[in-house]
């Protein structure tokens, strides 16, 4: 097991985000956390990449409890978020939001070699865009960039918040395609998706979280069928 999250409880001021929720992740799997927006999603990728502390539980990744240790730490053992809203240096660029993705790495030859074989070769439009401020790039080139810039931090898990959000369909559909392929080369992703198709599309196994509570959960193809999901998140 790569990731296990056992019972954990997170408060912001005195109210709970998510209450005892357990997660396992599997190495080399998607893992998708549905629902409504304020059902503690988010809270949930907070807690793994440390930018948030439980109040009750544990986190292990590879067996280490790592729910103590302050982000960077985390980041530096092969964690790495994407976080929502994309959240590039809108002033930088395209490079230099790239490279800020390696800052905890030390082997200048290694930095290069992601940034050719694995940045580049996802993200083509990132090469010839290089030199240009990131705050002028389209939001799905944004998106692509805010990905990029994780991925240059050579993660073993890639925890991706709403990665769809606000983009058209179409590169939706492209974004979806790239988070495939990264997992196809050995990436562990947890996805974090509103748009819950594309999300149990993607997944081997998903996490229905309702108001701070794992309401349901199972392999993705199955929950993808269930009577009550549909009605809540499929349309149908």
């Amino acid at each position: 097991m790569l990731l296990e999250i056992k019972d954990i409880t997170v408060h912001y001021f005195k109210v709970s985000a998510v209450r005892n929720i357990s997660i396992t992740v599997e190495d080399g799997e998607i893992v998708a956390l549905i629902g409504s927006n304020g059902a503690g999603k988010t809270t949930t990728l907070r807690a793994i990449s440390g930018l948030k502390q439980p109040t009750k539980g544990e986190i292990r990744y590879k067996g280490q409890r790592i729910d103590k240790l302050p982000p960077y730490k985390i980041n530096a053992i092969g964690i790495a978020m994407v976080p929502e809203g994309r959240r590039v240096f809108p002033q930088m660029t395209v490079m230099e939001n790239l490279l800020m993705g390696a800052f905890l790495r030390k082997n200048k030859d290694e930095i290069q070699k992601d940034l050719e074989e694995v940045v580049f070769r996802h993200f083509s439009c990132l090469k010839e865009r290089k030199k240009q401020a990131a705050g002028t790039l389209s939001g799905g080139e944004q998106q692509m960039l805010a990905m990029g810039r994780a991925l240059m931090s050579a993660p073993k898990l890639l925890l991706m918040d709403e990665p769809s959000l606000g983009l058209s369909p179409i590169m939706c559909g492209e974004i979806g395609k790239i988070i495939s392929n990264i997992h196809n080369e050995g990436k562990t992703v947890i996805l974090v998706e509103q748009n819950a198709r594309l999300a149990l599309a993607l997944a081997q196994h998903a996490y229905v979280i309702e108001s701070g509570d794992i309401a349901l959960s199972g392999p993705a193809t199955e929950l993808s069928k269930n009577n009550d999901v549909k009605k809540a998140y499929l349309g149908g």
